[in-house]
């Protein structure tokens, strides 16, 4: 049941981290998400075969065996033409951050549920809407390309560094999956939304 509920609240919020990606390129000038049909919260439209589907079900596979594995996952990218921006290089930074900033904004709300108790007797389920959702924040932050964190950090590179630090996104989710074996979930990922979590009023 659990698993079952890390999924129900998983998918829906990638879903909706993609579309705070587009939805911001095309308040600050590109309308590539809404021109190819993505600027939109229906979730056909955002599955991806590997991180929406096979990635989340290896998941749910490993954690009932035992495996104590972070519930990572992720939708289809959201087309983004960053040339056609009004600012390129800060723009491109707050497209990126718009993406986290959804999930944490999830996770107030879920929150202030629990401090109301609008929802008698779904306390767990909020708890791991927090949880889940800081954990798609703080995940997305890594500065490895294609997470958005990178995209940050390419706001503020000069040009030449710009374009060898572009070249890792070929190697991204190699280079993310090594560091998560030594112990980037653990040590860094976990600790940081627990932080977050606490500061927010609510304990995991």
């Amino acid at each position: 049941m659990e698993i079952f509920i890390i999924l129900l609240i998983l998918f829906p919020a990638i879903v909706i981290h993609e579309y705070a990606h587009g939805w911001t390129a095309y308040q600050l000038g590109d309308p590539t998400a809404k021109q190819l049909g993505r600027l939109t919260l229906n979730p056909i439209k955002h599955i991806d075969p590997v991180g929406t589907i096979i990635v989340p079900g290896m998941i749910f596979a490993l954690r009932m065996t035992g495996v104590n594995i972070p519930p990572i996952g992720w939708a289809k990218p959201v087309p983004v033409n960053f040339r056609r921006l009004r600012h390129p290089r800060g723009d491109m930074m707050l497209v990126a951050l718009a993406g986290p900033l959804s999930n944490v904004l999830i996770a107030l709300g879920a929150v202030s549920l629990l401090k109301i108790d609008l929802l008698p007797g779904a306390g767990e389920f909020l708890v791991m809407t927090v949880f889940v959702n800081l954990l798609l924040a703080v995940f997305n932050m890594v500065p490895v390309p294609p997470l958005d964190g990178s995209r940050v950090v390419m706001a503020f590179l000069p040009n030449k560094a710009l374009y060898y630090y572009a070249q890792i996104e070929r190697f991204g989710i190699l280079i993310v999956l090594v560091l998560l074996q030594f112990g980037l979930f653990e040590h860094v990922i976990l600790p940081i939304v627990v932080v977050l979590a606490a500061l927010m009023g609510t304990s995991l």
